[in-house]
């Protein structure tokens, strides 16, 4: 794989040299951003053509980006006339634009489009976009259209990423690394960095418009996150007076429920939105067979669980004026997870010598909490594309994870044992932004910024014994703990866009940030450091359809509290949970180089190569005791689950992904990961080296304008880590969707698994002294139906401009 990225990164520099002595045959380019003309918003994914004097022929084109601005290169010297469109405003054409070898960039400023001067009932935008757009340090997927994932969740969505892999659990992976952030709409939330897998599958897949994928993350953003960053881009509405809608999925698996109301009247916006979702109770049968040196542990276990989530919204946007703009949001999050388990087991050889046969019935209850706010503020300047922004969040997270659990002899029917613990804790973070962007010139931009996160964690648990005389649970005090955690981190970046040789768009950055922590437990260390996070991209346009991109960048990953708190989870008496304090963050080198090409008629194909080199290496490790003192207890035949630093991880690899349009009806999509993944484990003086790869397919055929079915396949390989090997994964679904009443109301059929109603994950992990087998079976077969109805009006009116424009009502 190595030797294949060197290849790439040849080529690219060949490539270059080569071009150097032969310059393309169109040198000039034309520019700007498209508004509307009462707001002064910026609209994206307007249509931009150019077309030589006199001709009718395009001569260039492309959509605005989400800034509204649009920049159409290779075109030769001359006079052109471009026209500017977008549905529900009239046609804007600009002529006279003059490209010459003195003057080979013309910037057209702000383009104002007038919206049309009816009501429109119900305007529905029939024009496509394409699934993937290339930008210079991201890629965007449009995941709005797709149908499998109608009625399920965010994490339906993810399956269908290229770069992204998912297992059973909902466990996410970026280019075979687990550690990444996870925004929405650009912000963190509580939610989603308290329990990932879960929160992911508490979002409706109805409500998100589009994903961002950052592999190679640049300055202006986090170092947290050694696997990247994935934001969620929610759907928005950018239609005047009120419009909404409301969907509902009902099924076997997940009902979910999605309304949303939008009010836009001169310079202010109002939104409101009500998630909401729920995944039936399931059933999870299991098997654990662990073999030691002192005997062994038999388990044959059935679980149920449900998941309950809502997340209501509400946001405020106010244009003060031209320059000046105030955003603010508000979230709501609630995720509760309630269980119960029934665990038959088996234990041979143990201290006693003795065969014992016991039942242990567990009921759990996982809750989480959180309130998100955020507010910015935006002020703009003279210059076309200087800003600054100022930004505050606050994040408050309430968690609890309580349970009870006690163990009978299936002879005597006799209580064994019994415990009872819960675990309570408050996590706020206060996030302060600033960022400013300057213009050095047209095409040179300089952007700066500076950013404090404070963090306070408050962790209270506690652990109850079961007395199986008075049939009572004693307070253990040696098995309680209260742990603080108080983390600051400050971080200030620079970064630098600007144009090479003519045929380059390069990016540099620096980011520094020092983390500065505070703990009331002596046993912490590797709390305070300092992390310098260089990173650069270097993108190179072969024509207008073609591009080469090398990037770099430094990142880490950070403990969390949870990870770090010494403190020991005995849910499962024969399988313990403990943090590490002595646990450091492991950082990462990333260098990726891509080729991406955009075909005629959509199709598109994207080829990444990438490297990685981390360092203390976070893994998950499993140690087995025969006999472990914990506070007053003594747990007999435990193994104690943990996270350790397995020091080197090495993964080189190649991403395939494209889209292949057959017809305007027919489209086939597909991604195939291919990574080699090396450990060291300088813990116990292991090396595990494994091969991994993940193969996806998606195909798309529009019967008419209103019947669209799909199909969706993915599979995913074993993985081997440092104590042994993990399952592979196996997806498949359909859907198909109508649309009635002039595209107002539409309904979707979906379903996954048909044919299984459990998917097996057969897992094999051998250690020091013990070699354990897991069996699992997950109910993920479903089958649902989802409708959503659009309401509302899309009203454009033309209002007397303000005095500072060149033209007013006054004095004509």
């Amino acid at each position: 794989m190595r030797a294949l990225l060197c290849f790439f990164i040849f080529t690219a520099f060949s490539t270059t040299g080569f071009s150097q002595n032969a310059p393309p045959a169109g040198r000039c380019k034309i520019k700007g951003r498209v508004v509307d003309s009462v707001s002064l918003q910026v609209v994206d994914y307007a249509t931009v053509a150019v077309f030589p004097k006199g001709s009718s022929n395009v001569a260039g084109g492309m959509i605005t980006d989400e800034k509204g601005q649009f920049t159409i290169d290779n075109l030769p010297a001359g006079e052109y006339t471009a026209k500017i469109d977008f549905i529900g405003y009239s046609t804007k054409t600009q002529t006279n634009i003059v490209l010459s070898e003195a003057h080979p960039v013309v910037n057209l400023g702000d383009i104002k489009i007038s919206g049309n001067s009816k009501k429109l009932e119900e305007v529905t935008v029939t024009g496509s976009r394409n699934f993937m757009e290339n930008h210079l340090d991201k890629f965007v997927y449009n995941v709005e259209k797709d149908v499998t994932s109608q009625g399920g969740v965010a994490t339906d969505v993810l399956k269908k990423i290229p770069q992204v892999s998912i297992d059973v659990d909902g466990n996410v992976e970026m280019l075979g690394n687990g550690n990444i952030r996870v925004f929405i709409n650009g912000k963190p939330s509580s939610m989603l960095d308290n329990n990932l897998a879960d929160a992911l599958q508490s979002i409706p897949a109805k409500q998100i418009k589009s994903i961002e994928i950052i592999t190679s993350p640049g300055a202006q953003y986090d170092a947290q996150g050694t696997g990247g960053i994935i934001n969620i881009i929610l759907k928005d509405n950018k239609s005047r007076g009120v419009s909404g809608n409301i969907s509902a999925t009902a099924g076997t698996r997940l009902e979910n429920m999605t309304g949303a109301i939008h009010v836009k009247e001169g310079n202010l916006e109002m939104s409101l939105s009500m998630l909401g979702n729920w995944t039936l109770r399931g059933t999870t049968p299991g098997s654990l067979d662990r073999q030691t040196d002192s005997g062994a542990l038999k388990q044959t276990a059935t679980g149920t669980y449900e998941r309950k989530g809502a997340l209501p919204q509400f946001g405020l946007n106010w244009d003060i004026n031209k320059t000046n703009s105030i955003t603010a949001e508000a979230t709501y999050s609630n995720l509760e997870l309630p269980g119960t388990n029934l665990v038959q087991q088996d234990k041979t050889g143990f201290y006693p010598p003795t065969d014992t046969q016991t039942v242990r019935n567990v009921h759990g209850n996982s809750v989480f909490r959180a309130t998100d706010v955020n507010v910015n503020y935006k002020k703009k300047f003279g210059k076309d594309g200087q800003e600054l922004n100022l930004s505050c969040q606050w994040n408050d997270g309430l968690g609890a994870v309580n349970y009870d659990q006690y163990e009978t002899y299936i002879l005597t029917n006799a209580l064994a044992a019994g415990g009872m613990g819960n675990d309570n804790w408050n996590d706020r973070e206060t996030y302060l932004t600033a960022d400013y962007a300057h213009p050095v010139t047209k095409d040179v931009v300089l952007n700066v910024g500076v950013k404090g996160t404070l963090t306070r964690v408050n962790d209270n648990s506690n652990h109850s014994i079961l007395d199986t005389a008075s049939r009572l649970y004693i307070y253990d005090a040696s098995q309680a703990d209260n742990f603080i955690y108080n983390r600051d981190i400050y971080a200030a970046y620079a970064s630098v866009t600007f144009p090479l040789l003519d045929v380059y768009q390069v990016k540099l950055g620096l980011r520094d940030e020092e983390t500065i922590t505070h703990t009331n437990d002596t046993a912490l260390s590797n709390l305070s450091y300092n992390f310098f996070a260089p990173s650069f991209v270097i993108s190179r346009k072969l024509n207008k359809n073609q591009t080469l991109k090398l990037s770099y960048t430094k990142r880490l990953q950070r403990p969390g509290f949870r990870t770090l708190n010494p403190f020991i989870n005995a849910a499962d008496p024969e399988n313990l949970i403990q943090g590490n304090p002595a646990l450091k963050p492991e950082r990462v080198d990333v260098g990726e180089l891509s080729y991406y090409k955009f075909f005629d008629k959509g199709s598109s194909i994207l080829i990444t190569a990438y490297e990685k080199y981390q360092r203390d290496d976070n893994q998950t490790y499993i140690q087995y005791y025969a006999s472990l003192p914990v506070g007053d207890s003594i747990y007999r035949n435990v193994a104690v689950i943990t996270t350790i630093n397995a020091s080197i991880e090495q993964m080189a690899g190649i991403n395939i992904s494209g889209t292949l349009a057959l017809s305007q009806k027919f489209e086939l999509r597909g991604s195939f990961n291919f990574f080699d993944k090396y450990i060291i484990s300088h813990f116990d003086s292991t090396i595990s080296n494994s091969f991994n790869y993940r193969i996806s397919g998606n195909a798309n055929y529009q019967f008419s304008k209103t019947l669209v079915a799909e199909i969706f396949y993915s599979f995913n390989s074993p993985r081997t880590e440092i104590q042994g090997r993990f399952p592979a994964y196996t997806n498949y679904s359909f859907a198909i969707r109508k649309l009635f009443f002039d595209k107002k109301l539409s309904i979707a059929f979906t379903t996954t698994d048909p044919f299984n109603a459990y998917t097996d994950q057969f897992t094999s992990i051998k250690g020091t002294n013990f070699t354990t087998t897991i069996d699992r079976k997950v109910p993920n077969q479903s089958f649902g139906i989802s409708v959503n109805y659009k309401f509302g009006k899309m009203e454009y009116k033309e209002k007397k401009q303000e005095r500072n424009d060149q033209s007013t009502d006054e004095g004509n």
